[in-house]
């Protein structure tokens, strides 16, 4: 398939690198900050215990949907004064947290598929989670980074697609959002009228996941972002397409 593509927007978890093991080095790291620093609290909010009271938050405070940061900062408010600890506490004990979440591990093809990516077009990320591009040293490679706190919502959310093809000032047609999330980054972009690219990894099997719509199907498919940028060299040859 052939499409004018002028600038691309690319989600960041489980498209650049897998979020489950950044969501466990930083589930550590806050547990070990709490047994040197809130032993009280560590006692009462083992993993398990935070695991639950993360569900808590998604029942009791639905506003918060959009915004990891707000909701990790209210759980561990709720920790701390249960516990009878200082509420100040959140914010360090949050630090330590985000800190871990950032250290991310690439896939293997994202860092060399990125640079291939940059030097054709202008990237902009578009995530739904609060991983901070400029923490993981990444961010040379896009124009921006919007997140769903910063818009006020979150993908599939018509309005932050729309957002990002503002600011990078192109129609919505010329944009390729590229994402690993069949309903929050193809569904909602086709429907914010850009066109989609899905990234369907092989898990550790080798299996792949089927397209589970049928009113939709996104105009590209690939195993890998290095298989995008082979699409766009093969498709669109000249040396640039951001003119």
């Amino acid at each position: 398939m052939q499409f004018p593509v002028r600038a691309i927007t690319l989600d960041l978890d489980d498209t650049i690198w897998p979020i489950a093991p950044a969501i466990v080095r930083a589930e550590q790291a806050l547990g070990d900050w709490l047994h040197r620093h809130a032993p009280r609290t560590a006692a009462r909010w083992p993993l398990e215990a935070r695991q639950q009271l993360r569900q808590q938050v998604d029942r009791d405070r639905p506003e918060l949907a959009h915004d990891m940061t707000a909701q990790r900062h209210w759980m561990l408010e709720r920790m701390f004064e249960q516990s009878g600890d200082d509420v100040a506490l959140a914010q360090p004990a949050y630090d330590a947290y985000f800190a871990a979440r950032c250290e991310v591990e690439h896939y293997g093809d994202s860092l060399d598929a990125l640079q291939r990516l940059a030097a054709r077009v202008p990237l902009a990320a578009l995530s739904n989670g609060n991983a901070c591009l400029r923490t993981i040293g990444l961010m040379h490679l896009f124009r921006f980074q919007l997140g769903a706190r910063e818009h006020g919502a979150a993908k599939p959310d018509a309005g932050i697609f729309h957002a990002a093809c503002r600011q990078l000032d192109c129609h919505p047609s010329q944009v390729l959002h590229v994402g690993d999330d069949t309903r929050t980054d193809v569904l909602g972009a086709h429907r914010a009228g850009l066109r989609t690219c899905w990234i369907n990894r092989p898990d550790e099997s080798g299996t792949v996941r089927r397209w589970p719509h049928t009113e939709i199907r996104p105009d590209l498919e690939f195993p890998t972002l290095a298989a995008l940028a082979d699409w766009l060299d093969a498709v669109h040859p000249q040396e640039s397409l951001s003119a």
